[in-house]
C-alpha cells in the first residue's frame, strides 16, 4: 500500500508539472451510517466533521488526490428478546487517502462545475466507546477499508462547495468473536467548503 502511494504521488507531481494545479483546503461535516442492521443491534448514523485538502491536476479533465482528517459517530443499541442490553456511542477518528478523477461539465472564469469519482482508503486511527456501554474498542473494527467516492464540485470564484458521497467495500468489524457476523459496511455523505488556490484558466 505504502508502495503503490508512492508511485501515485510521482505521477501527481509530473503530471503538476505539465498542467494546471490548484490547491484546495476544505472543512465540512459527514453523515456516516453503517448498513445492514443485524438481529438484536441497531444501528443509527450521526453527523461527523472532517477537515483536509485536495489536489487538483489538469485542464478540463483532472486527477483529484487528497489526504482528509475525519471524526464519524455511530449510535449503537443493542437488545435481547425486545429487552434492551445496552446503548451509546461508538466515535471513529480515521484518516482518508484519496485518488479520484473528474471533470469539469461547466468551465467558465468565475463558475466551474465539476463530477469526480474513484476510490479512497480509510485508515482507522482510534476507536471510542462514549458512554463505555457498548463494549467494542479499536480491535473490533478493520483497521482500513477501501471505498469508492463521488460528487459534485461547484466553483465560485475563490470558494468551493462540494456535495458527495462514499459506498464502503470493506467489512467495518473485524474477525473477533463478539463481532465477526456483522456484515456491515460504510455509507458516507459528506458536504464541504473550500478554498481554491492556484489558476484553472490560465490556459483557458
Amino acid at each position: 500500500m505504502k508502495k503503490t502511494f508512492i508511485i501515485l504521488a510521482l505521477a501527481s507531481a509530473a503530471a503538476a508539472a505539465q498542467g494546471q494545479f490548484q490547491v484546495n483546503p476544505q472543512l465540512g461535516v459527514t453523515y456516516q451510517r453503517l448498513t445492514s442492521d443485524q438481529p438484536n443491534v441497531e444501528f443509527r448514523g450521526t453527523v461527523g466533521w472532517q477537515l483536509g485538502t485536495d489536489f487538483r491536476i489538469g485542464d478540463r479533465a483532472y486527477l483529484q488526490p487528497g489526504v482528509f482528517f475525519g471524526r464519524n459517530a455511530t449510535a449503537v443499541k443493542t437488545s435481547l428478546n425486545d429487552s434492551l442490553i445496552a446503548e451509546g456511542d461508538i466515535i471513529r477518528t480515521n484518516l482518508r487517502l484519496k485518488l479520484l478523477g473528474g471533470y469539469r461539465i461547466i468551465d467558465t472564469y468565475q463558475f466551474d462545475l465539476r463530477f469526480f469519482a474513484g476510490p479512497t482508503y480509510d485508515v482507522l486511527l482510534s476507536v471510542h466507546d462514549k458512554d463505555n456501554e457498548i463494549g467494542w474498542n479499536e480491535g473490533d473494527f478493520n483497521k482500513g477499508s477501501f471505498n469508492i467516492d463521488a460528487g459534485l464540485g461547484f466553483d465560485m470564484g475563490l470558494f468551493t462547495l462540494e456535495p458527495s458521497v462514499s459506498f464502503g467495500l470493506s467489512r467495518v468489524f473485524s474477525d473477533n468473536p463478539v463481532v465477526k457476523d456483522i456484515g456491515s459496511k460504510y455509507l458516507t455523505y459528506g458536504l464541504t467548503v473550500g478554498i481554491n488556490f492556484g489558476d484553472d484558466d490560465k490556459n483557458d
